[in-house]
């Protein structure tokens, strides 16, 4: 008895017919099953062999049957009756699966026990699978109805009838409907049961009084397993509570006790043993049938073991082979024919209806080989095809031209190659695989011309974008009224010339007008997609190149030489002059004008009546006007939204900032045009000057009489300018009047001792020989030379102060 977590089941009936008594007693022990009263069912499987009946049990009911292996072969895997336990099932249900019907193991001539079993299963069941194939609905030994037949007679005639539910279980359901196929099963089963001879009291007994007849369908389990488990999960739904009023075996009759399950199975089984007459008619046909099928059989297994189909197997693996159809037609000839002489006295139709199920398998066998040499003779035809087209088209040959003569060759040689890989005994048709070398070499054509086109349409956008994106920048950075015409024109240019390298890159090809026209729009569209991108690139930095331009107009001359601020020059002018270049950048970068009616004049209008020409008194600023500002809108009259690049709005926001950033270098303009004035006008206001010429007569006079204070004024001031040249008066107040004297307090006193020290240098440096000049004479010849310094020293400091104006003019335009 074999056992598991939740299931256990046990041989019940040995292929024999041995009765396992000890066995199935352990096994009532096990499962508790006295206590189980009435409530317990008993599910048996019936079918031919290898149909899947312990898969289908153990996917239903949880069990644990022994299953075919299929990697194996198809082979007896149930021999006997084996009994099990549903696992998670309620109320208690017990499975039988029988040994398969129809199993070559028993012979042609041992057929009593699948039927003594079947009549078993009838007898002690309350529900009956009858395991079916879907395509041999129909059939007259497939779908067991001579079987059927038998054991309904047989069942009324030794037992007193019970209800019983048959469930025709059909599997690998085909596209035929549920719908259509049962009608075609009951209609058999009702057939089968008016045939069948009836005792007297049973004589008009309907069938519906004997059993219950349920259909259903289910997938493959090895084609669609997911859908297979689906189908079973949803038909073991349906034995929960089976025996209930309403389930599959609801109004079952004759329920043995749980208690006496076993006598009662032995006592049946000993009845069907001993009934001798208990055999179905066998006829010419039947043996007719499985002895062809032995022998379809036994050829079958020669050409699967045959060293000659085993070598030309692995041959075919690793590349074409030559010959292969006629050897394989041969090896399948000779199959056929030991076929024909060992079944040709069995009847002729079942005879020719086997013989074309084994041609039929034979071929199934050997069509793996074929379908990969086919691949083999594919693809080596597709890649000799690449290669020989490369080398056309590396030879200079028109594409068009080699891309036709290249397919049309190599499919003339696959047709030739596949002519000799025909199997004789096969009608196979190769059109697939030629037609799918067709669409791998238009696939391949079709590459290499997307690939080549695009190469050609890479390289020229490659020269425009290359032709256009440096003049377009240049062009923008030195924006005028001339600059959009100049961009227009360079565009049509740069673009025929790239259209015309187009057309003479795409002769050979073989392009119809419309595609051409097609890759001359893209080209088109890519020319004045790259202007449109480096206009709208440089439109983001509008405000540096607006800035960038009012300083270098601003701070440098007519001859590009930088601007010294000496007091001369109208910066209110200089100014508005280069606002107003500095505008037009704006204007020029505000929208995109790229067709000739682009409206580029109102723009400028706009702009220029509006930011330059705004009044001064503050009236400007009430309601009306500010309800008529053209700068108060998202968008310029007749210019696309597609085509604006900087809105009105946006205008006047980068023109406050831009007035914002450059008011700082004007001031300084002004600031150093002031400073310059200042140290450029030393003399007294000529209030001044009378009021000394007034006031100072007296003394005047009183050095005229006294020339003694003359010279001492003359010395005085020889001695004062000599100190205001050392000191640097006016440099030293070009900064401000504190400054100025906090700097001169500081080195006053070190200067004038410097001068003191200079002169007794100069006076120990004399001859001693020389008579000493009178003291006159030689304070007049040092004040002389002094002065002579002097003069050489202020036009030192006048140089100096110029260039400290530069620098300073220099570093306010910086600033």
């Amino acid at each position: 008895m074999a056992k598991s977590d939740e299931c256990c089941s046990v041989q019940l009936i040995d292929g024999d017919g041995v009765f396992n008594v000890d066995g199935i007693d352990n096994f009532i022990k096990f499962v508790k099953l006295g206590e189980c009263g009435l409530s317990y069912a008993v599910v048996s499987i019936m079918g031919p062999q290898s149909s899947g009946k312990s898969t289908l049990l153990n996917n239903l009911f949880a069990t644990n049957f022994k299953e075919m292996n299929a990697f194996i072969g198809r082979s007896q895997t149930t021999k006997g009756i084996w009994l099990a336990r549903c696992a998670g099932i309620e109320p208690c249900t017990l499975v039988m699966d029988l040994e398969g019907t129809d199993g070559r193991e028993r012979g042609e001539d041992d057929t009593a026990f699948e039927k003594q079993s079947a009549l078993f299963a009838l007898a002690v069941s309350d529900i009956v699978l009858i395991n079916m194939w879907c395509h041999d609905i129909g059939r007259e030994q497939a779908a067991n109805k001579p079987l059927l037949k038998t054991v309904f007679q047989v069942m009324m005639r030794l037992f007193s009838p019970r209800k019983t539910t048959l469930v025709f279980v059909i599997r690998d359901k085909t596209r035929t409907p549920l719908e259509n196929l049962e009608p075609v099963l009951r209609e058999d089963v009702q057939k089968i049961w008016d045939s069948v001879p009836k005792p007297q009291a049973h004589k008009d007994t309907p069938l519906s009084d004997f059993f219950n007849v349920e259909v259903v369908a289910l997938s493959s389990f090895e084609e669609k397993e997911e859908q297979f488990r689906e189908q079973v999960a949803n038909l073991r739904q349906r034995f929960f509570h089976s025996i209930a009023p309403g389930g599959l075996a609801g109004d079952r009759r004759g329920v043995v006790p749980a208690s006496g399950f076993s006598f009662s199975a032995q006592q049946i089984w000993k009845v069907i043993k001993e009934n001798k007459d208990l055999d179905l008619p066998a006829h010419k046909v039947m043996v007719a049938t499985v002895r062809c099928e032995e022998i379809a059989s036994e050829k079958f297994a020669w050409l699967a073991t045959n060293e000659d189909w085993l070598s030309l197997e692995e041959a075919v693996q690793s590349g074409p082979v030559q010959g292969f159809g006629k050897k394989l037609s041969a090896i399948i000839n000779t199959c056929l024919s030991e076929y024909d002489a060992e079944a040709t006295f069995f009847d002729e139709s079942v005879r020719s209806g086997k013989r074309q199920q084994l041609q039929e398998k034979l071929l199934q066998l050997v069509q793996s080989a074929f379908q990969s040499l086919l691949g083999h003779i594919r693809s080596g035809t597709f890649d000799k095809f690449k290669e020989a087209f490369d080398k056309a088209l590396n030879e200079g040959e028109g594409f068009s031209s080699a891309a036709s003569n290249c397919a049309q060759t190599y499919m003339a040689v696959f047709d030739g190659e596949c002519a000799g890989a025909i199997i004789e005994q096969a009608d196979w048709d190769t059109s697939k695989i030629r037609d799918k070398l067709r669409r791998d070499i238009d696939a391949h054509i079709a590459t290499i011309r997307a690939d080549k086109l695009s190469e050609l349409s890479a390289k020229l956008e490659e020269k425009l974008k290359e032709a256009l994106a440096g003049p377009v920048e240049a062009l923008l950075d030195g924006a005028n009224n001339e600059t959009w015409p100049a961009i227009r024109k360079l565009l049509q240019r740069e673009t025929e010339s790239a259209i015309s390298g187009l057309s003479k890159g795409l002769v050979g090809y073989d392009m119809d007008e419309k595609t051409k026209e097609k890759m001359i729009t893209s080209l088109k569209d890519y020319a004045r997609g790259v202007v449109e991108s480096k206009t709208r690139e440089e439109a983001g930095r509008v405000l540096i190149r607006m800035k960038d331009r009012f300083s270098i107009l601003f701070s440098h001359d007519s001859d590009s030489m930088p601007r010294v601020w000496t007091g001369n020059e109208d910066i209110r002018a200089i100014t508005k002059t280069a606002r107003s270049s500095s505008l037009k950048i704006l204007s020029v970068m505000a929208a995109l004008r790229l067709n000739d009616d682009d409206g580029s004049g109102e723009i400028d209008k706009t702009l220029s009546s509006t930011l330059m020409n705004v009044p001064n008194n503050s009236n400007t600023k009430d309601r009306s006007i500010m309800a008529t500002d053209p700068l108060a809108s998202s968008s310029w009259e007749n210019v696309p939204a597609s085509q604006t690049l900087i809105s009105p709005v946006q205008c006047k926001s980068i023109w406050r900032q831009f007035k914002t950033e450059t008011e700082y270098t004007v001031s300084q303009a002004i600031a150093a045009q002031e400073s310059s004035k200042r140290n450029n006008n030393w003399l007294p206001p000529p209030w001044a000057i009378i009021a000394l010429l007034i006031l100072g007569f007296n003394e005047f006079m009183t050095l005229l009489r006294n020339p003694l204070y003359v010279g001492l004024l003359f010395v005085l001031y020889l001695l004062a300018k000599a100190l205001w040249v050392q000191l640097d008066v006016s440099a030293q107040f070009s900064n401000g009047l504190l400054p100025g004297l906090i700097s001169l307090s500081s080195t006053f006193i070190p200067t004038v001792m410097n001068l003191l020290q200079k002169l007794a240098e100069e006076g120990q440096q004399r001859p001693a020989a020389t008579d000493p000049p009178s003291n006159s004479s030689l304070v007049s010849k040092r004040f002389q030379n002094n002065s002579s310094n002097d003069l050489a020293s202020t036009a030192s400091s006048a140089v100096t102060s110029t260039d400290s104006g530069a620098e300073y003019s220099s570093r306010s335009k910086e600033e």
